[in-house]
């Protein structure tokens, strides 16, 4: 009992004291905070530092985003039930909950299998139905369908047109766009055929995704 309320604390600091302190004041996102445990997701070695501001290590190089970055994210995408999302980079499965939770399908692409299949049995275990995890790459794009929104867990130094080409009419993509030291949290809208409006939210530096595109380079 002692553990459960001490992570019961802990979730309300990281929501009160991170969260809210970053902008995220939507309701519907804050309460979903408390419901999808973070703890469940975060390897089990890490779980006392489920709700700490930092990136989690999952292996393999990649990380878990900071909470904050997970809450500002899913509040700048306002998901509405119905809609369709495209995850390029599942990881530990969380944001792929918190996705879930709001928008009405998910399909998350990994592509370290391992990943992939840890990450389904806790969605699973959570009864998320509404759900699809494939091993795959997504850095240029993935399969042929059409989404309301596409989210990108991993940097890449420009984003490919592909991704664009995927968006239903009023879709949006999140991505973290540059090279290290300097990347941009970009959001794209999609506001009419062959339009889009382009938004620079927030500095940060994640890890890229692998294969991602590169810029054209010119040759002489």
């Amino acid at each position: 009992m002692t553990a459960a309320l001490d992570f019961e604390s802990a979730r309300y600091n990281m929501i009160e004291q991170q969260i809210r302190t970053w902008d995220v004041l939507d309701q519907d996102v804050l309460d979903l905070l408390f419901t999808v445990k973070r703890e469940d997701y975060v390897p089990p070695a890490l779980r006392a530092l489920a709700f700490a501001d930092l990136e989690l290590p999952l292996g393999n190089g990649e990380k878990m985003w900071t909470p904050k970055m997970e809450a500002r994210v899913l509040q700048e995408l306002e998901l509405k039930r119905g809609e369709r999302v495209l995850e390029i980079g599942t990881g530990s499965g969380y944001l792929t909950a918190l996705l879930a939770s709001l928008a009405g399908e998910v399909l998350s692409v990994e592509i370290e299998a391992g990943f992939a299949r840890d990450a389904l049995a806790k969605l699973r275990r959570h009864a998320f139905s509404n759900v699809r995890v494939e091993v795959g790459d997504g850095a240029r794009g993935y399969g042929h369908g059409a989404f309301d929104a596409i989210v990108l867990t991993g940097s890449t130094p420009v984003l490919p047109e592909r991704f664009f080409e995927q968006l239903k009419p009023g879709g949006r993509i999140f991505a973290v766009i540059g090279d290290p030291p300097a990347m941009t949290a970009h959001m794209a809208r999609w506001t009419a055929p062959q339009a889009r409006v382009s938004t620079d939210l927030f500095e940060t530096v994640i890890a890229p995704l692998k294969h991602a595109a590169a810029p054209a380079r010119f040759t002489f």
